[in-house]
């Protein structure tokens, strides 16, 4: 089995595309994985189940990614070189969950299959399917361990909300979303942050899902109310940048930061007590789960199917913290650390 691996736009024509005896009937089948960057941990281990999968199954596997997250261009060009080469299937981790959308419903109308992981596209069935955690609720459970944490200090707290970036829908939103019902928030639109009225939300910034970014956006929000108490972060890397502020401040042990993701550097900064709880999501399984069923949509035409009750497939989510509250279900940092990655 050949895997390929290209990191952008530029790297896109040097791509060959090797002959390979698939596993099914003798037939050549490719797949491509589309991610939003090939330096996130998240989507390096993406990567990683997908091409362990790929030869298992005997599918060559092509991998392309944007120089940076939001890199929609780049990833145009790479379903349109899958389209070119004939690949069986693309998985995609959309940066822009709209924009990228003509260009998968050519890849569907030449028959490819095309699975979304991790970030469902706007409208999400312009995928044959999504494999994916329920990011709302990775979020809700956050919301609800940091509210359960607080006790009665819950109704005073005052929230910083440090998100991806302005695009709207997508997967930050959802956690957003989640976190502000799993505290006790009244949403506005489900489908964008910022419209809420509840006065305990100190505001929202963006952090683009890194540190630096989260660093920045929890600058931000300080000189905005210093007085914060609770932080939700998008992911773990933004809430390793946003503990820096605090600690710059004399601030680092009085916040509550909660977080998402589940690898491996963001679990051990729960261990420190740098994050209070992160929810665990399992980005190796969607990618093999999606090289599956291209695999078996290459044999026979079957397409996946959602779980049942969702409009995607559930690949799990569980919180992680070592220090559990009733009525919450978690797992402590020593079982997390078993099923983390990066």
């Amino acid at each position: 089995m050949k895997t390929i691996l290209a990191t952008s736009a530029i790297a896109l024509a040097c791509l060959s595309t090797g002959a390979l005896a698939g596993a099914h009937g003798g037939d050549d089948v490719s797949a491509c994985i589309i991610t939003k960057t090939d330096t996130n941990p998240f989507f390096v281990k993406m990567r990683e189940g997908a091409a362990a999968k790929a030869e298992e199954l005997g599918i060559e596997l092509n991998a392309y990614a944007g120089k940076v997250d939001g890199d929609n261009e780049a990833q145009v060009n790479a379903v349109e070189t899958c389209i070119a080469n004939g690949a069986k299937g693309i998985l995609i981790t959309a940066s822009s969950t709209s924009a990228i959308v003509p260009s998968l419903q050519q890849a569907r109308e030449a028959g490819i299959l095309v699975i979304a992981l991790d970030t469902p596209l706007d409208p999400i069935d312009a995928a044959d399917m999504t494999f994916a955690t329920d990011n709302f609720r990775a979020g809700e459970l956050i919301g609800q361990w940091a509210a359960a944490k607080l006790g009665d200090g819950a109704k005073d707290a005052k929230i910083a909300m440090l998100d991806l970036d302005v695009s709207q829908p997508t997967v930050g939103v959802l956690r957003d979303q989640g976190f502000m019902q799993g505290f006790g928030i009244e949403l506005g639109d489900p489908g964008k942050w910022g419209d809420e009225t509840d006065p305990r939300i100190v505001g929202h910034d963006v952090t683009q899902g890194n540190e630096e970014g989260g660093r920045k956006a929890m600058e931000n929000l300080l000189a905005t109310d210093p007085f914060v108490n609770v932080v939700y972060t998008i992911n773990e890397p933004a809430a390793a940048g946003a503990y820096e502020a605090l600690k710059a401040v004399g601030r680092e042990n009085d916040v509550l930061i909660v977080s998402v993701d589940g690898g491996c550097p963001g679990v051990a900064n729960v261990a420190d007590g740098v994050i209070g709880a992160t929810s665990q999501q399992y980005p190796l399984l969607m990618a093999s789960k999606g090289i599956e069923a291209i695999a078996q949509f290459a044999k026979d035409g079957t397409k996946p199917a959602a779980t049942e009750g969702k409009d995607f497939f559930d690949t799990g989510v569980s919180l992680v913290t070592d220090q559990p509250v009733e009525g919450v279900e978690s797992i402590s940092v020593a079982e997390g650390k078993d099923l983390c990655w990066g």
